[in-house]
């Protein structure tokens, strides 16, 4: 398969990045730095995702390359972690932009490569936070929450292509984004899962092979949270 992954310089999209090439897989990868992956079957682009132009000239110079793209996850994001009286607009507008508009550009981009498929994904990335209804995260939950409206609609308007959109809601997982998050607030959002403890790249990746396998296209406009959380 031929799999763009966004986010690849580090966390959870660089370790999808590399589990896929040990598959075999051709993975093409971006972010706005430079990525430490070097393997035969990967490429790395830089790339502003708040900047349509330069999303479209990602997505140009993929397809001179290749006739195709079998996956595309939508997986880099931010977060802002504050009141929403400490939050100034700017913030939650790079939020947005980097959380929603990118994915939606991301998939224009791409659907002309994605219709070339014979089983064509679009995986994207939303967040327990949704489900939550997090305090002190307005804007990042927001910004999720319409990631999820994003891929029941496009579920709907893409089925006429056989592609199929879901999305995937992680758990609190050990990379930089959590990081700066006081302990008391992890283990608060740890206590409300079914599961209690940290999401893993593996959970991540088993949610992703299901939604990208071949007899998965009649699962469609679904988003799986890990860790036991419902809406």
């Amino acid at each position: 398969m031929i799999i763009v992954i966004t986010g690849t310089s580090r966390g959870i999209g660089l370790n999808l990045a590399k589990m896929y090439l040990d598959e075999g897989h051709t993975v093409i990868g971006c972010s706005r730095h430079d990525s430490e992956l070097t393997h035969s079957n990967y490429e790395h682009y830089i790339v502003d995702l708040t900047n349509e132009d330069e999303i479209n000239s990602f997505a140009k110079s993929v397809k001179k390359k290749y006739e195709r793209t079998d996956v595309l996850i939508n997986n880099a994001g931010i977060a802002s972690m504050n009141h929403f009286m400490l939050t100034p607009s700017d913030t939650a507008k790079k939020v947005m932009n980097t959380n929603f508009f990118a994915p939606f550009a991301m998939t224009r981009a791409f659907i002309n490569t994605l219709k070339k498929s014979a089983h064509p994904r679009i995986i994207n990335f939303s967040t327990v936070a949704v489900p939550f209804n997090l305090e002190g995260e307005l804007a990042y939950v927001a910004s999720k929450s319409a990631v999820e409206s994003m891929t029941k609609i496009l579920a709907k308007e893409l089925a006429v292509f056989k592609i199929t959109v879901n999305a995937i809601g992680p758990t609190p997982v050990k990379t930089f984004l959590t990081a700066n998050v006081s302990e008391d607030k992890i283990n608060n959002l740890l206590s409300r899962q079914a599961i209690k403890r940290f999401g893993e790249f593996d959970d991540i990746k088993n949610v992703i092979d299901f939604y990208i396998k071949e007899n998965s296209d009649f699962i469609t406009g679904q988003i799986i949270y890990l860790g036991g959380v419902n809406k």
